[in-house]
């Protein structure tokens, strides 16, 4: 069995997208020697089937990698879905897996760093997701990697006995988390994750992502962040399905390979740089208002 860890790639209705993600995804060193599985999901409608239909004669074609697998769905699931039965199908296989969408570009030292990552840190059970992405801050204290306990899902690993333990149930949450366990899921209040959770619950939103970081809350996990981000979300153009128009989040790639850290405490001084982050994004009190109404409209 190949030692490096397979790649799982999520694509849908956005050819472009998916041409820059692959072409960035072959010119990582490791790419030749690495296994690749592509799911594509089906239209939802009309709308969508001619495109969806250009990405799969895109993904028919791919080369650059150790092998390619393609899995098409014959009916739509939708990316949550997607995410979690293609990522627990391959997973179960390989015991590790990176995991990508259709807008994630990978700096050249993206699979040498999951790798490193996965290969040095399998067997800390307290540690249960490698980070491709970090916030666009700079901070000359800051070492190549650290870790905290927050989730980001930007070009991201696991393992397989870690993964088993995803669970999504959002009313299951909101029934039992108290107040402040809410607060410390929120990084102390300077972001809203729990809001997905209640969205999800009350079915105007369908996501993964927060629930994979409720599971690792739950676990006291440990995320491992590259201070330079390996990847660039290209998705924030109104084309996403969960996406708006926001470059907010997109930082330079760092220059070589991330060295890892030693230190398996979580980073205070980086979770503070990142709380800081999200709250100079913070909107105004007219800002949430209008968006609370624009939500309840919809």
């Amino acid at each position: 069995m190949n030692s490096l860890s397979p790649i799982v790639l999520f694509v849908y209705n956005r050819p472009e997208h998916t041409e820059r993600t692959l072409s960035a995804l072959k010119e990582n060193r490791l790419a030749l020697d690495s296994d690749l599985f592509i799911f594509s999901d089906a239209p939802f409608n009309n709308d969508s089937f001619c495109d969806v239909n250009k990405v799969r004669e895109l993904i028919a074609d791919v080369s650059g990698f150790r092998s390619v697998t393609i899995v098409e769905q014959k009916s739509n699931i939708g990316l949550a879905k997607s995410i979690i039965t293609g990522v627990g199908d391959v997973v179960r296989k390989y015991g590790k897996v990176i995991v990508l969408e259709d807008d994630i570009v990978t700096s050249p030292y993206f699979l040498e760093y999951m790798n490193n990552a996965l290969n040095k840190y399998q067997y800390r059970n307290d540690v249960w997701h490698i980070s491709g992405w970090n916030y666009p801050i700079q901070d000359n204290m800051l070492e190549d990697t650290f870790f905290w306990g927050t989730m980001n899902c930007w070009g991201w690993a696991t393992w397989g006995d870690r993964w088993k333990s995803f669970t999504k149930s959002p009313l299951e949450l909101i029934k039992t988390w108290s107040p402040q366990d809410i607060y410390k899921f929120n990084l102390e209040g300077t972001y809203d994750f729990w809001d997905q959770v209640e969205r999800n619950a009350e079915g105007s939103l369908d996501t993964w992502a927060v629930f994979w970081y409720a599971t690792i809350f739950l676990n006291d996990g440990l995320c491992l962040n590259p201070s330079k981000t390996l990847v660039k979300n290209i998705g924030h153009d109104g084309s996403g399905v969960n996406c708006g128009i926001n470059d907010l989040y997109i930082g330079e790639f760092g220059a070589r390979l991330p060295k890892l850290t030693d230190d398996l405490n979580v980073n205070t001084h980086a979770v503070g740089l990142i709380k800081q982050y999200y709250r100079s994004l913070r909107p105004s009190l007219f800002q949430r208002v209008c968006n609370k109404i624009k939500r309840a409209l919809k």
